[in-house]
């Protein structure tokens, strides 16, 4: 019986399968001379004063990779690549309801690739800021209970802006002051875990969403610089998104999520050449995000197509009584489903003058009139931005410590922003290598309630009435823009924005066409990009990352 045992013992051992990946350590170097040859570019937001994080190990992340990836190798990663590489979800699931491909395996292709790209100095983009632990496990829960009925996010992994809550993971908008915030899940992330889908991990931003110093965007002290894939340290990677709008771009996940305050998922998705949608503000839940402006701010789908995009937002929405801006929006959307009727004939764009003297914008003008649209020349009545630091500086000295007071976890001792300057002034070198100037800002910032509440209406009445004028007079179905010129005009009048691949200029930085539609009309914005995509298919992946 002992001996029998013992040949069972052997029997069983001897069928483990080999190891496949063994992630080799991450080594930080010397950076002093990329530093360098950095304070030569030409854009001074460019000129970086540090690359690699001084506050995180790169190797905390892989203990929550490895184990993950340990019986995936480069021969899986290779045979999967043409079934998963700039494939849209519908593809994807497809290529799972064959056989072709499972939750596991998908979850597993991602993972690998980070680390392929991620742990190579040459390659790196510093996107990644943390791994869900079991993504891979919740993947293999996935493929067991899979049915008919589910929602086309069931499976898919995602990646989530540093700035929103995952339970498992910290959440800390790139600052020292919030390392180890282990904050319960956003709304919009129970709802994207309601649906099925999978958080894979978080992404670097612009330390506090870009309200912080004037900063290189995609920096903080927690993830380090931010590179955007169409030019490691030549491209801006757009700001505060720029992990969400760097990890679509290399394909490191379905779907990102990012916020957007004013421009911060216009900008990272147009430098990064893909779909970044911002809704109308109160379509998507804000709580349980890290928060510059309850009034302006929203959390908004990034992906690389926008079948993809409308796919997220369904995912994404719900009616949360703990943000009252939500009350009565519209809910239960299947975005997606009426993007195949989608097309621009009839439809009616306002062409901004000023715009027409960038040869791509023209160029993609002729296009859609080629198309069947009807193309109208406008010119949008100058709105005075005059005092809008002070607005955000109001809102942020309020909604910041309701924040901390709501979702940090009990280790985080800071309370309010005073309490996060004095902790970064106890080591400037490391936390605050730019400085805090904005932070300073809201520190001494004294307007009245009653001033700041006379500022919310005219910014809201004037910029809508801005936008509405054109719209109007020209009988418009949309304004078209370019990157996030017009964020600052659509963030005071609350209307949706959708930024969509339209070229590369001759040095290959991205450009995105950018469509503005009144509130809630999201679904036409999508039909309306999906018809422009469709027919111009201007999106190339980056050429080191495929």
């Amino acid at each position: 019986m002992r001996k029998g045992l013992i040949i069972l013992l052997l029997f069983v051992f001897s069928c483990k399968p080999e190891p496949k990946t063994i992630i080799p350590p991450w080594e930080p170097y010397d950076e002093t001379e990329e530093l360098a040859a950095q304070q030569e570019h030409e854009s001074r937001r460019m000129r970086y004063k540090f690359i690699q994080s001084r506050n995180s190990d790169r190797n905390e992340i892989w203990k929550d990779v490895q184990d993950q990836i340990l019986y995936f190798g480069e021969e899986d990663y290779q045979e999967l690549k043409p079934l998963i590489f700039e494939q849209d979800i519908p593809t994807i699931q497809g290529h799972i309801s064959s056989g072709e491909l499972t939750y596991e395996k998908l979850v597993q292709w991602y993972l690998y690739r980070i680390v392929q790209f991620e742990n190579d100095r040459d390659k790196t983009l510093n996107t990644i800021i943390a791994i869900n632990p079991n993504a891979v496990e919740e993947a293999r829960q996935r493929d067991k209970n899979k049915s008919e009925d589910d929602h086309p996010i069931y499976g898919m992994p995602v990646l989530l802006k540093d700035n929103i809550g995952a339970e498992g993971m910290p959440t800390t908008a790139g600052a020292v002051a919030l390392k180890g915030n282990m904050a319960s899940d956003a709304f919009i992330v129970e709802r994207i875990k309601e649906k099925g889908g999978i958080i894979l991990g978080k992404v670097n931003l612009s330390e506090w969403a870009n309200y912080l110093c004037r900063c290189p965007n995609g920096q903080s002290a927690m993830g380090g610089q931010t590179l955007n894939p169409y030019g490691r340290k030549i491209h801006d990677t757009g700001g505060s998104s720029a992990g969400s709008g760097t990890s679509m771009a290399a394909n490191y996940a379905v779907a990102a999520v990012g916020t957007e305050t004013s421009g911060s998922i216009l900008s990272p998705s147009s430098s990064n050449s893909v779909v970044g949608l911002k809704p109308t503000i109160g379509l998507l839940s804000r709580d349980g995000i890290v928060p510059i402006s309850s009034t302006l701010d929203t959390p908004g789908p990034m992906t690389r197509n926008v079948t993809d995009n409308a796919i997220f937002l369904s995912a994404l929405s719900g009616e949360d009584p703990a943000d009252p801006a939500t009350k009565d929006n519209p809910k239960n959307k299947t975005y997606w489903e009426e993007l195949s009727s989608a097309s621009l004939d009839g439809i009616r764009f306002g062409v901004q003058k000023q715009f027409l003297q960038d040869s791509l914008y023209a160029l993609t003008v002729a296009k859609l009139a080629d198309l069947g649209a009807d193309t109208v020349h406008i010119q949008i009545d100058g709105v005075s931005f005059e005092g809008f630091g002070t607005f955000l500086n109001a809102d942020m000295k309020v909604d910041l410590p309701k924040y901390l007071e709501a979702h940090a976890s009990d280790n985080i001792t800071v309370k309010t922003v005073a309490d996060v300057v004095e902790f970064n002034l106890e080591d400037t070198l490391n936390r605050i290598p730019y400085g805090q100037a904005l932070f300073e800002g809201i520190v001494t910032e004294d307007i009245s309630e009653e001033e700041f509440l006379i500022m919310k209406v005219e910014y809201k009445q004037k910029g809508g009435e801005a936008l509405e004028k054109p719209m109007q007079e020209h009988n418009l179905n949309a304004i078209l823009s370019v990157n996030n010129y017009n964020a600052g005009l659509a963030a005071m009048a609350q209307w949706p924005c959708l930024t969509i691949p339209m070229g590369y200029n001759e040095e290959g930085r991205p450009f995105g066409l950018t469509f503005i539609a009144r509130p809630f009309e999201e679904d036409k914005l999508l039909k309306m990009g999906y018809a422009f995509e469709q027919a111009t298919k201007a999106r190339k992946a980056p050429e080191n990352y495929q």
